[in-house]
């Protein structure tokens, strides 16, 4: 659940930004078994240097406190997290993405203990965030974390607006904690109760609806295009086949007029035109299962393989080249064995 402030549609509310000390006090004050966190933008164009390496200007630089791994569902991979004394007397250190470590160190280099520049400031790199790919146009692989008093005091801008995480103990409270998280912020920023609260708050679970929904827009989008492209191959299927069809015209008249009926004429470029979209099926579904395989290893995860996605490419495959193959099949069906064996 993340507390912060927003645009909600409604009558007029004065959505301010949420001050340091209002992120303090809450913290201190929610008592409700969750662990809270707080954390604020700095930058998102910010380069990273070490020695002669640099990122390119697009590292997401993010003010933290101990507990913000946690509640935001990050894991050391390398190193530590930060203590509370790092946090308190705002110390040089930070922990970065896997992205980061990659570009900016060897292949065999350890990136824990060094010293890189964020800006104009030196920063010891005490832990390496695991790594958990892209995901909406963006990459967490790509951020870097810093105290949040440091960026407090060396990214300080006017409207900086901070962050309230909190996690419940119990997944099943979450639900009791907006309430008490909500009655509680309400008395921090005064509002009254009559009044709308001038803050929003976002349940993980609506974070992964709105993918969810962005998802369905990509599936759409890409079942058109397959619509598209499978309408394209029979185009091509079918202008293959009836080019065939003219350039077998004297085989044709030759196998008629030694007893083949029109329907073997048929069923014998039915037969091809389908082989032809079942064999590009064939070869489409394992180059699918090998690009899938690639990806599972990059990304560490398991490998599943969609039988049901697998049965319907047949499936489709067969209706492409059934539909692709009618009509040069009944066209070298129906000709002639004289004039086709005159064919030149």
């Amino acid at each position: 659940m993340r507390v912060h402030m927003g645009g909600k549609k409604g009558r007029n509310v004065d959505y301010r930004t949420i001050t340091y000390r209002e992120a303090q006090r809450f913290k201190k004050e929610f008592e409700f078994p969750a662990q809270s966190s707080i954390s604020v933008n700095a930058t998102g164009t910010a380069t990273l240097k070490y020695k002669s390496k640099k990122t390119n200007p697009n590292i997401f630089v993010q003010g933290v406190c101990e507990n913000y791994i946690i509640t935001a569902g990050h894991e050391i991979e390398k190193g530590r997290n930060f203590t509370d004394q790092e946090i308190r007397y705002d110390r040089h250190v930070v922990i970065i993405g896997s992205e980061i470590e990659n570009n900016l160190f060897e292949t065999n280099e350890s990136a824990i203990d060094k010293v890189i520049s964020i800006g104009n400031g030196k920063y010891k790199v005490i832990g390496v965030l695991k790594s958990k790919g892209s995901s909406m146009g963006g990459s967490g692989d790509k951020m870097c974390l810093l105290p949040l008093t440091n960026v407090r005091q060396y990214f300080a801008r006017p409207d900086m607006s901070y962050l309230i995480n909190i996690m419940p103990a119990n997944p099943a409270l979450l639900d009791i904690a907006i309430g008490e998280a909500e009655g509680l912020f309400r008395k921090i920023r005064k509002v009254k109760l009559e009044d709308e609260s001038n803050f929003e708050i976002v349940k993980s679970d609506n974070l992964v609806n709105m993918m969810m929904e962005n998802i369905q827009y990509v599936t759409i989008a890409a079942t058109i295009i397959g619509i598209i492209t499978l309408i394209g191959a029979a185009i091509g299927l079918m202008n293959i086949m009836l080019v065939s069809v003219s350039e077998r015209t004297r085989e044709i008249g030759t196998r008629k007029a030694i007893g083949a009926t029109s329907s073997v004429i048929k069923q014998q470029f039915l037969f091809e035109a389908i082989f032809i979209g079942q064999l590009g099926g064939l070869l489409g579904i394992i180059f699918g299962i090998l690009v899938g395989n690639v990806v599972s290893i990059f990304t560490e995860g398991p490998f599943v393989v969609p039988w049901l996605w697998i049965i319907g490419g047949v499936i489709v495959c067969f209706v492409v080249g059934l539909a692709s193959g009618i009509v040069p099949a009944v066209k070298a069906s129906k000709l002639d064995p004289i004039i086709a064996l005159r064919y030149e």
